[in-house]
C-alpha cells in the first residue's frame, strides 16, 4: 500500500497531541506508551482495520484488542479520529462518569472491544476472538471471515500469560490474528534491559509465528508489514515494532526527551519535560490541543467513505448467502443474538449416586449434541474433569482445522480462561472451560475480568473438596469456593451479582445447575463439582429433576417437616450428609428440615417470605460445608456452620471424611450439642 509519510506523520502527532493532553488534564495516566505507539495505531486505523463507521457492534467487522490498559489515551485518541469519540469525551478522561475511563472497559459502541488494564490478558483474549471467527467460518464459511488484530507492551510479553498464548496460536495457525509489539524497551520503573534479556523475535518463530520486525515509527515500512501479515494463510503473525517511549517529547530548553521511562507513568509536565513545547513540537497549539487537524480529518473522513463502500459490498454478501441458506442464516442470527440454547435437558439420563463431575458429563454430551455454537476447553484434564463427554461429541480443533468444537489448552489455566473471555467477547459462541477447583488459583484474574466485563462464560471446577483424596493438600480445594462466592457479593456495574455460582447436591441438580448456566447470558456462571460419588437426594414428588428446578431459587427444601427443631444447611456433597444426619437424628426425636443452598448469591436475593420458608429465622440452623465455615455465614448468620479450617490430608477420601469429622455420626453429634446449648 502507497502511504504518505508525511501525512502519517502528522496524524500519528495529532493522535500524540490529544493522547499527552488527556493525561495532563486528568493530573494522571500514561502519556509515553500512548506517544510512541501512535504512529501503528494511525497506520491500522486509517488504512487497514475493517469496520462498519455506522454501526459499532457489526458483526463481522475486525476487531481490536488491546492489552496495555495503561495506554488508553492512545485508543480513545484514536477512536476520536474515526468518530467515536468527541473532543469533550476526551477532556473527561479518568473523571467521575467518564466514557473514557483511565483503563479501556468494554464498549462496543465507541470501539472499545475488551477491557484491558492487567497485563496480558488482553493479546489472550484476542487469540479466543480468533478461534470464535475461525469456528463460525468453519460452519458457515469465509463470507464472514474477519483478521483481529491485537497490541501488546513490553510488558504484557513478560507477562506468563503470553507464552501459554503464544504456544496455543502457533499450533492453531492462527491466520487471521495479526500482533503489533509496541518495543519500546521501557517500562513502568526501569527500562527493560534491566529485566530481561530474551530474543522474542526467536521467541515467537519457535512457536510458529511469522516474525516481522519493523521500524515502529515508519509508517510504509509497518504498512509492508501488515500486507504481508494479512497475506499470510498458515501462521499467526507478530510485527514487533521498534518504537520510542514518548515520541515527540521535549524539555523546556526544546532537548529531546524521548525513550524516558519517567514519561510512562506521568503527565509530561511531571516527567521532566515541558507539556507545552511538546505540543508545539508536534505541530498543534499548547492553549488549545483539542482539535483534529484539517488533513487529518480528511484522512479519517476518506477512510470512512472507502469503508462505507466496502461494508456494502460485504452486507451485499452476506445478505446473498442468507437468501441460499434460509436455515443456516437463522441459526446464525440467533447465536449472533447471545440467546439461550434450547435444550432437552428433562431427557439427561444419569446413572444413580454419581460424582456430580459424571453428571456434569452426561448433560455436556447433551449439549454437544444439541448446541452447535458452544466450544468447550479444558487445561490438559478433559479426562478428569469430565469435559470430554463433550470433546467425544464434537471432536477438538487441529491445526488448520476447527471442525470441531473442544481446544486442548494444555497445561495453561490462565491463558484458557482469558481465551474463553475472548470468545464470548466475539459473540456468537458459547464459551466454556473445566479444570480442577484448586486450579481456579491460577483463573482468577481472568474469571475477575470475565465478571467485570459481564461475559457468560461458564468455568467448570471439578474435585471441589478434600475428598480429592490421595493426591493430598496441594490438590483439595478449602478456601477456593469462599473466594469464588465472593463473586456473588460483588455487583456488576448493572447491579448484578457478578458472577453465579452453583455447587450442586447430586446429578438431578447438576443438570439443572447446568440449565441454570446455559440460560445465563448475563454473567459469568461457575460450576462446583465432586469428584467422589453421591447419593442421590430423596424427592419429594417422585421426580428428582422436577424437585431440583427448585434450585433456580438459589435454595430449597430437601425434606419438608412440620415444625422442625433445627434447619440443615449445606451444599455440593455435604447435602446428602445431612439427610443421613436427619435421620439419625430422629430417633433422638430431633426433627431436622435438610436444605440444598446450590446458589448463596441467588437464594439472598428471593424476597424474605421465601427465604424464611427455606431457613426459618425462628429455628436454630446448622451449616456444613468441606471449605472454610465462612462459606455459609451468609445463610447461617447465626447458628453454627462446621467446616474445615485447615489444609487437607493425602488418604482415601473416606479416610479423610472420618478423620476430619464429616461422617454422618460425627456430623450428627455436633447438631446434637449443638442444640443443647
Amino acid at each position: 500500500m502507497n502511504i504518505d509519510n508525511k501525512l502519517m506523520k502528522r496524524a500519528a502527532d495529532n493522535i500524540r497531541v490529544l493522547a499527552a493532553s488527556m493525561v495532563e488534564k486528568a493530573k494522571s495516566g500514561h502519556p509515553g506508551g500512548a506517544m510512541g505507539g501512535a504512529d501503528f495505531a494511525n497506520v491500522l486505523f486509517s488504512k487497514y482495520l475493517f469496520y462498519d463507521p455506522d454501526d459499532a457492534a457489526w458483526p463481522w467487522r475486525d476487531r481490536f484488542f488491546l492489552d496495555p490498559g495503561h495506554m488508553s489515551p492512545m485508543l480513545y485518541s484514536v477512536l476520536a479520529l474515526c468518530g467515536r469519540y468527541t473532543m469533550a469525551d476526551l477532556q473527561t478522561f479518568r473523571s467521575w462518569g467518564s466514557i473514557t475511563p483511565g483503563h479501556p472497559e468494554l464498549d462496543v459502541a465507541h470501539g472499545v472491544e475488551n477491557t484491558s488494564g492487567p497485563l496480558g490478558q488482553g493479546h489472550v483474549m484476542a487469540v479466543g476472538c480468533a478461534i470464535a471467527e475461525r469456528f463460525l467460518a468453519a460452519r458457515y464459511g469465509e463470507t464472514f471471515a474477519h483478521k483481529t488484530y491485537a497490541f501488546i507492551s513490553d510488558g504484557g510479553v513478560q507477562e506468563g500469560i503470553s507464552q501459554e498464548a503464544g504456544r496455543l496460536a502457533g499450533y492453531l495457525g492462527l491466520s487471521n490474528l495479526i500482533m503489533f509489539y509496541d518495543s519500546n524497551r521501557v517500562q513502568l520503573s526501569t527500562d527493560c534491559d534491566a529485566v530481561t534479556s530474551e530474543d522474542t523475535a526467536m521467541k515467537y518463530r519457535a512457536w510458529n509465528w511469522n516474525v516481522i520486525e519493523v521500524d515502529g515509527t515508519d509508517a510504509q515500512a509497518m504498512a509492508g508489514a501488515l500486507d504481508q501479515a494479512i497475506a499470510e494463510t498458515a501462521r499467526p503473525t507478530i510485527i514487533i515494532g521498534k518504537t520510542i517511549m514518548g515520541r515527540g517529547a521535549v524539555t523546556a530548553d526544546g532537548d529531546n526527551f524521548e525513550g524516558r521511562c519517567s514519561t510512562h507513568g506521568n503527565p509530561l509536565s511531571k516527567s521532566g519535560a515541558d507539556f507545552d513545547k511538546t505540543i508545539l513540537n508536534l505541530g498543534a497549539d499548547p492553549a488549545n490541543p483539542w482539535q483534529v487537524f484539517p488533513e487529518v480529518a480528511e484522512l479519517y473522513a476518506q477512510r470512512a467513505a472507502e469503508l462505507r463502500e466496502q461494508v456494502a459490498r460485504r452486507r451485499a454478501a452476506t445478505q446473498q448467502w442468507a437468501q441460499a441458506h434460509p436455515d443456516q442464516a437463522d441459526e446464525l442470527k440467533s447465536m449472533l443474538e447471545g440467546k439461550a440454547p434450547q435444550v432437552d435437558y428433562a431427557a439427561v439420563e444419569h446413572k444413580p449416586d454419581i460424582a456430580t463431575r459424571a453428571a456434569s458429563a452426561d448433560v455436556l454430551a447433551t449439549l454437544g449434541r444439541q448446541v452447535k455454537n458452544m466450544i468447550v476447553a479444558s487445561a490438559d484434564l478433559a479426562n478428569s474433569d469430565k469435559t470430554d463427554a463433550f470433546l467425544k461429541v464434537t471432536g477438538a480443533f487441529k491445526t488448520h482445522d476447527f471442525s470441531g468444537a473442544f481446544l486442548h489448552a494444555g497445561v495453561s489455566e490462565l491463558a484458557m480462561a482469558a481465551i474463553a473471555n475472548g470468545m464470548a467477547l466475539h459473540g456468537g459462541v458459547i464459551a466454556a472451560c473445566g479444570t480442577f477447583f484448586v486450579f481456579s488459583d491460577y483463573m482468577k484474574p481472568a474469571v475477575r475480568l470475565s465478571a467485570l466485563m459481564e461475559l457468560p462464560v461458564k468455568f467448570v471446577w471439578t474435585h471441589d473438596a478434600f475428598r480429592v483424596g490421595e493426591d493430598g493438600p496441594t490438590h483439595e480445594p478449602v478456601e477456593q469456593e469462599a473466594q469464588i462466592r465472593l463473586m456473588e457479593e460483588l455487583q456488576n456495574h448493572h447491579g448484578r451479582n457478578s458472577m453465579l455460582v452453583l455447587r450442586p447436591a447430586d446429578a438431578a441438580e447438576t443438570t439443572v445447575a447446568w440449565q441454570m448456566a446455559m440460560d445465563n447470558t448475563l454473567t459469568p456462571t461457575a460450576l462446583i463439582l465432586s469428584r467422589q460419588g453421591v447419593k442421590d437426594l430423596p424427592s419429594a414428588s417422585g421426580d428428582r429433576y422436577q424437585d431440583a428446578q427448585q434450585a433456580r431459587k438459589g435454595g430449597y427444601i430437601i425434606n419438608k417437616v412440620d415444625n422442625p427443631d433445627v434447619v440443615l444447611v449445606a451444599n455440593g456433597s455435604e447435602v446428602a450428609t445431612l439427610v443421613d444426619v436427619a435421620q439419625l437424628i430422629a430417633g433422638d426425636g430431633i426433627r431436622a428440615q435438610v436444605v440444598s443452598v446450590p446458589s448463596i448469591g441467588v437464594f439472598l436475593q428471593q424476597d424474605t417470605v421465601c427465604r424464611r420458608q427455606v431457613i426459618p429465622d425462628h429455628v436454630p440452623a446448622f451449616g456444613l460445608t468441606a471449605g472454610l465455615p465462612s462459606t455459609l455465614r451468609r445463610v447461617v448468620p447465626t447458628g453454627e456452620i462446621f467446616g474445615l479450617d485447615h489444609f487437607g490430608a493425602s488418604a482415601p477420601y473416606k479416610v479423610l471424611d472420618e478423620k476430619f469429622g464429616f461422617t454422618p455420626e460425627n456430623v450428627a453429634q455436633r447438631v446434637r450439642n449443638f442444640l443443647k446449648k
